[in-house]
C-alpha cells in the first residue's frame, strides 16, 4: 500500500512539473492572448552602421526638379551596398525620381532641405510581383522600395512628395467613364495600378524614420510579408492638393513584430491599417498580421484611427495600439471584412485614446462595401480570356471558408467627444461578433447606433451620452447590457 501511494505521488509530481515547465516555456505566440508581454519585443533589432557616405551627386543626380534621377540614385545605393553598407545622402534641392530600391546595410538619408519628387510617368515604376489590396499580382514598384533585404533604413527630415494627383485623376476617369458603367467596380482598383510611395516587402530589420510624405498616388507605406520593422516619426500629408482615393497612411500587411510610433497621419482612407489577404488568394497564402504595436501617434482625417481589414483572410491578431489622438477621423476602431474573406480578427487592444469630431467610435462590419467586395463577371466577358488577377478575384470561396470571425476586442481609457454615432456593429447570424470589453470608456455622440449579431459585451466604467437621447438598439444580440 505504501509503495502504491509513493508511486502515485511520484506520478502526480511528475505531471505537475511537466505542466509547469510547459507553461513557463510558452512562446510569446502561445501566451499572447493572456498578456501583453510581447509588446516590448517588436521593431527592428538593428540598423545600418554608417561608416561611409555616398553622395548621389557623385553618381550623376541633378537637383533641378526636372531631371529624372532614378538611375543615379540607384547607382549610389548599389555602391553603398557593394561597400558593405553606408549612407546615401543628397545635397539640398529637389530630385525627380521613379522607383528606387534600398539594399542591405544601406541608409537612404533624405535630409532636411531635400525633396524627392515622384515621377508622374507610370513607366518610371517597373512592374514587380507583389501583393496589393489582398491579392498577389503584377503591380508597379513603389517610389521607394525595400524588397528582400536585411538591415536597411530610410531616414531624414526631408520630404517625399509622390505627386500622386495625376494617378488619382486617372483612377476616377477610368472608373466613372469605363468600369462602373460596365459593372466592373470590383476590379477597377486593381487595373488602375497606381504606385505606392514606400514598400517594405519580404524584409527584416528595416527602419523608416522622421520623413514627411505627401500626396501618395495610392497607399503611402505598405509593410508586406516582413518582420521586425520600425516606422518612427513619419508625417503623412496626403490631402495636399486634393483628396485622393485609397491614400492609406500605414498598412501592415501579413507581417509580424512591427513597431509604429510617433507618426502623424492625414489621409483620405485608413490611417493605421492591419491587413492579411483577400478571398481565395488570401486564404491560399494564409499569412497573418500579428504582434503589432502602434503608439504615441496622431490620426487626422482618414477612414479609421485603427482599422483591421477588410483584407482579413490570413488573420489579424495580437494588436496593441495606445496613446493615439484623433481629430476628424471617420472611425475610431474600424473592423471590416466580407462573406468571402474568412480569417479571424482577435486580441485587438486599443487604449488611451482621445478623439473629437469622429464619425463612428466602434464600427464593425462583416459585409463591408459589397460593390467592391464581391466579384461578378459581366456576361460580355469571356472567363477564359481575362487577366490572371481577375481570375483570382472570381475564384469561388466556400461559405465555411469565407465566414470571418471577430472576437476578443478590448477598448480601455477611451474618451471621445463630438461623435456622430457611438456604435455600429454588424456581425453575421452564423458568426456573431464575440466578447468586446469596455474599460473606462466615455463617449459623447449625436446618436447611439445599433448592434446586430453580437454576444458577450463586458463593461467597466462605461459612459454614453447622446444628443438625441437614444439608446443602442440591440437585435439578435445576447449578453449585452449597457450600464
Amino acid at each position: 500500500m505504501i509503495k502504491k501511494i509513493i508511486c502515485r505521488s511520484l506520478i502526480f509530481c511528475t505531471i505537475l512539473s511537466l505542466t509547469y515547465a510547459c507553461k513557463t516555456a510558452q512562446t510569446p505566440q502561445q501566451n499572447a492572448s493572456n498578456n501583453l508581454d510581447w509588446i516590448h519585443l517588436v521593431g527592428a533589432k538593428k540598423s545600418p552602421t554608417v561608416t561611409k557616405t555616398f553622395n548621389v551627386k557623385d553618381y550623376g543626380a541633378v537637383a533641378d526638379g526636372k531631371t529624372l534621377n532614378s538611375a543615379a540614385i540607384q547607382k549610389a545605393i548599389d555602391a553603398a551596398e557593394a561597400n558593405g553598407g553606408g549612407q546615401v545622402i543628397f545635397e539640398k534641392g529637389t530630385y525627380l525620381t521613379g522607383s528606387i530600391f534600398v539594399k542591405n546595410g544601406v541608409d537612404l538619408h533624405i535630409g532636411e532641405g531635400v525633396t524627392l519628387l515622384g515621377s508622374q510617368n507610370i513607366k518610371d515604376y517597373p512592374e514587380i510581383n507583389t501583393r496589393v489590396a489582398g491579392i498577389e499580382m503584377l503591380w508597379p514598384a513603389a517610389l521607394v522600395n525595400v524588397i528582400e533585404q536585411r538591415n536597411a533604413s530610410i531616414s531624414g527630415k526631408g520630404l517625399i512628395n509622390a505627386q500622386g494627383k495625376v494617378f488619382w485623376d486617372y483612377y476616377w476617369k477610368l472608373r466613372k467613364e469605363d468600369y462602373d458603367p460596365k459593372g466592373l467596380r470590383w476590379i477597377v482598383d486593381y487595373d488602375a495600378k497606381r504606385p505606392r510611395t514606400i514598400l517594405i516587402s519580404d524584409s527584416r530589420d528595416v527602419t523608416l524614420k522622421e520623413l514627411t510624405v505627401q500626396q501618395a498616388g495610392f497607399w503611402t507605406v505598405q509593410v508586406l510579408y516582413s518582420s521586425y520593422i520600425t516606422v518612427d516619426g513619419l508625417t503623412i500629408q496626403n490631402n495636399v492638393g486634393g483628396h485622393g482615393p485609397s491614400t492609406d497612411g500605414i498598412d501592415i500587411d501579413s507581417s509580424s513584430w512591427i513597431l509604429v510610433q510617433n507618426c502623424d497621419i492625414d489621409c483620405n482612407d485608413d490611417n493605421f491599417c492591419l491587413k492579411a489577404g483577400r478571398d481565395w488568394d488570401g486564404l491560399r497564402v494564409n499569412r497573418p498580421t500579428e504582434y503589432v504595436v502602434i503608439k504615441d501617434c496622431i490620426a487626422r482625417k482618414g477612414a479609421g484611427l485603427l482599422t483591421c481589414g477588410s483584407e482579413t483572410s490570413g488573420g489579424i491578431r495580437h494588436i496593441y495600439a495606445s496613446n493615439i489622438k484623433g481629430s476628424a477621423t471617420s472611425n475610431c476602431l474600424n473592423i471590416k471584412s466580407a462573406f468571402t474573406r474568412g480569417g479571424t480578427v482577435q486580441d485587438i487592444h486599443l487604449e488611451n485614446v482621445t478623439m473629437d469630431s469622429v464619425g463612428t467610435v466602434l464600427q464593425v462590419n462583416m459585409n463591408w462595401n459589397p460593390s467592391y467586395s464581391y466579384s461578378t463577371l459581366p456576361p460580355a466577358y469571356d472567363p477564359q480570356n481575362i487577366p490572371p488577377h481577375w481570375k483570382k478575384l472570381l475564384m469561388q470561396v466556400k461559405p465555411e471558408d469565407g465566414t470571418p470571425t471577430f472576437k476578443d476586442i478590448y477598448l480601455k481609457n477611451i474618451n471621445v467627444k463630438g461623435a456622430r454615432r457611438a456604435i455600429n456593429v454588424m456581425g453575421m447570424q452564423n458568426s456573431p461578433v464575440q466578447d468586446i470589453y469596455f474599460d473606462n470608456v466615455s463617449i459623447e455622440a449625436t446618436t447611439a447606433g445599433g448592434v446586430q449579431y453580437s454576444n458577450n459585451w463586458h463593461f467597466n466604467n462605461f459612459s454614453l451620452k447622446t444628443k438625441d437621447n437614444t439608446k443602442v438598439e440591440l437585435k439578435d444580440a445576447n449578453n449585452i447590457v449597457f450600464p
